[in-house]
């Protein structure tokens, strides 16, 4: 079974949340809103998706790269640890 199905119901909730994140977006330039509150919406969508992105590459790295069950040469758990903090923090 795949990571993203195993966690569906998880990566599926924050999509919904990042389509609420899109859909206040909308509004706001239909209302005509200031340029400021679309700027700093979008940087939150911009983060949201990235959040995701980073979940998903984690969950990958765990479950194709490290975990000697699946991956009998399966790389070393502590690097893979080390990769997965640089992911985030380069997703931020």
């Amino acid at each position: 079974m795949s990571h993203t199905i195993k966690e569906k119901k998880k990566l599926l909730a924050r999509v919904g949340r990042i389509r609420g994140q899109v859909e206040a977006i909308e509004r706001a330039l239909t209302e005509e809103a200031g340029c400021e509150r679309i700027m700093h919406m979008i940087a939150g969508i911009r983060g949201s998706v990235a959040g995701l992105m980073a979940e998903v590459v984690e969950d990958h790295i765990r479950t194709h790269l490290v975990d000697p069950e699946r991956n009998p040469g399966a790389l070393n758990a502590e690097a893979a640890d080390q990769l997965i903090d640089v992911v985030h923090t380069y997703m931020k």
